[in-house]
């Protein structure tokens, strides 16, 4: 079924019924530098969450995710804006309609709502930024709200995630899911959400994104405890140096000054912090001048700083990509996303993605008993009525 057919399965098909689409995402490179200050380098998917969306006459909201079938018809309502655990997923756009209230944008009358992805949940690729975002496409265009831009969009779901769901997330994954373009990454300055795209030009080789099936929710790990540590690698760095955030020096500033940072885990998290910007910096320029191979590079450290000095990787994941840097053909290969389980994302010449595949899927289920999915994909737009 398409994704009219189960919204009139649930909801009937009368009215004014629209339909949308928001993207996943992957982040070639910058990870957890969106949160200080540094540079990031996502794009969006062509594999994404469907929506379909009708206006209500009175104050009731209703939410279906096909995904999710066993749960049903979730209800909720304007009249009481606020996070219950019973709700569970449908606490991600019930969030948005309460920013758009935070925001001085409140909305006249409830909705219908009906979701179907394709983003495997738990996965990294941003299931949860995609549904905000379309979330507020949908609240814009149903409701004609014609001041928000993307970027506000984008702005939106980043408030909603950290004060209504409680993951103190950056802007990357929303930013990522609304601004989204063609055969396009973005590369974000997270401190002043200054950004450019830049061409993904790869003739010869492609994508692939490697699901290790471990999953992982980023408000129950700890992805808020990096925060903090960072946070507190950044004051103690203030007292000798004048910043605001990490993104603001380089390794050999970061060096010099890393002894004045007391807590020893806090250095370790401020170091990745900024030698991950300063990777992904570099990587941008590798790619602009056709230099796929010192991108490459720059993403195999990238992992190797995650794994070590930042620790949002697993076992299961680590096998992933050392698995990857084994076979022949592939150019570059790391964690992707918050950590803690999740995907790898590599770049594997043409002539290498079926050796990839076979190679990577019978070492893993031979060292983790896990079957992992492996998806080959292409570089889409960003959330959009369709």
């Amino acid at each position: 079924m398409n994704i009219k057919e189960i919204f009139t399965s649930k909801f009937g098909p009368e009215g004014d019924i629209r339909e949308y689409f928001s993207p996943g995402r992957v982040n070639l490179i910058g990870e957890h530098t969106d949160y200080n200050g540094g540079h990031v380098f996502p794009c969006a998917l062509t594999i994404g969450t469907a929506g379909a969306a009708r206006k209500r006459d009175d104050r009731k909201i209703r939410f279906y995710s096909e995904n999710l079938s066993g749960q049903g018809v979730i209800e909720a309502s304007l009249d009481d804006l606020t996070n219950h655990k019973e709700y569970d997923w449908a606490n991600y756009p019930l969030g948005v309609v309460w920013a758009f209230f935070e925001k001085g944008h409140p909305i006249d009358s409830g909705f219908d709502m009906a979701v179907n992805g394709n983003i495997p949940n738990g996965s990294g690729l941003s299931s949860s930024a995609s549904l905000e975002v379309l979330t507020g496409t949908i609240l814009t265009d149903l409701f004609g709200i014609k001041d928000l831009t993307p970027v506000d969009l984008a702005l939106y779901g980043q408030y909603s995630e950290n004060n209504f769901n409680g993951c103190n997330c950056g802007i990357m994954d929303q930013f990522a899911v609304a601004m989204g373009k063609k055969d396009c990454a973005i590369f974000l300055d997270t401190a002043d959400l200054s950004y450019e795209y830049a061409d993904i030009k790869l003739p010869d080789a492609k994508i692939v994104i490697t699901n290790s099936k471990v999953k992982h929710s980023l408000v129950d790990s700890a992805y808020n405890d990096r925060r903090n540590e960072s946070a507190a690698a950044l004051k103690d760095l203030q007292t000798v140096l004048d910043i605001k955030t990490l993104g603001d020096i380089d390794e050999e500033t970061f060096d010099k000054n890393a002894s004045v940072i007391k807590d020893e885990i806090a250095r370790k998290r401020g170091k990745h912090a900024v030698y991950e910007n300063q990777r992904t910096i570099k990587a941008v320029k590798a790619l602009k001048e056709n230099d796929i191979e010192t991108f490459g590079k720059l993403m195999n450290a990238s992992h190797v700083s995650l794994r070590d000095d930042y620790e949002v990787s697993c076992p299961e994941v680590d096998v992933l990509v050392e698995e990857a840097w084994k076979i022949p053909g592939v150019i570059g290969s790391r964690i992707t996303g918050g950590g803690f389980g999740g995907c790898t994302v590599s770049i594997v010449k043409n002539e290498s993605v079926d050796d990839f595949k076979e190679k990577i899927l019978s070492t893993y289920k031979d060292k983790c008993g896990i079957d992992a999915e492996i998806y080959v994909v292409d570089i889409g737009d960003g959330a959009r009525r369709i």
